[in-house]
């Protein structure tokens, strides 16, 4: 592996700290207040007995991470429940399991905040913080809670490959590096499994189908293809030939 820029001191983690405080007591967007709430009140009988978190969720990983994975936005029962990404669900089954066998995660399950999991050079991060109705937020939610991504991004400085997880995540990774003052080819490179753009001086994008159900369920994302697309960005980390 290529060597990796020095690592975060603890002001640098104490900064995603202190911002991960700031962004769970978020209130700007009614809707998805209201909704991530309700959810976290009413339940459902498979998890009548949890605490539902029902609060909005802070990105997860390795603060060193090189690779970052972008998602779309907290499951009802998942991450609304557990507060943390792709946790408590089916969704996050499928990422993590693939995590595992990449060598990225510590274990192949994600349960909850006290399950023991961790990553390593991989950071977990999403454009909407809150469970929107139906997982589709609005385009004034991902604009509501863009900064929270800029945030992240200014302390997450070794990022080298992004991999969005379906096209709004695709989308969201083109926005905050273009507001980052990072050149985005034209047109607008489109989103599509296996997509791949170099961003100017930046980050290598990668595109792969979202880990939801609806892919996973039907084969339109399969494990072998996800696993593809993960050693492909692996790959990309590895040192170039010929540099040191």
């Amino acid at each position: 592996m290529s060597p990796r820029k020095p690592r975060l001191g603890a002001a640098g983690r104490d900064s995603l700290t202190v911002m991960n405080r700031e962004l769970i007591e978020c209130r700007a967007c009614p809707r998805l207040v209201a909704w991530r709430e309700q959810v976290a009140r009413e339940k459902v009988r498979r998890f009548r007995d949890w605490t539902y978190w029902g609060r909005p969720v802070p990105g997860f990983g390795d603060a060193n991470a090189r690779l970052l994975v972008m998602g779309l936005a907290p499951a009802a029962h998942g991450a609304n429940r557990t507060g943390r990404m792709f946790t408590g669900d089916r969704s996050g089954d499928f990422l993590y399991a693939a995590l595992r066998r990449a060598g990225l995660a510590a274990i192949p399950t994600s349960t909850s905040r006290d399950d023991g999991q961790s990553l390593s050079d991989v950071y977990i991060a999403a454009p909407c913080r809150c469970a929107p109705p139906a997982n589709k937020p609005l385009p004034s939610e991902l604009a509501n809670c863009a900064h929270w991504l800029d945030r992240e991004l200014t302390m997450l400085r070794c990022v080298r490959v992004v991999l969005a997880l379906g096209s709004i995540g695709w989308s969201a990774a083109l926005d905050v590096f273009a507001r980052r003052g990072i050149a985005i080819p034209g047109p607008r490179p489109r989103f599509g499994h296996g997509a791949q753009v170099q961003l100017g001086g930046g980050p290598i994008l990668l595109g792969s189908y979202h880990v939801s159900q609806q892919n996973t369920n039907t084969g339109r994302l399969t494990s072998t293809m996800f696993d593809q697309v993960l050693q492909r960005a692996r790959g990309l980390l590895a040192p170039v030939s010929g540099r040191p």
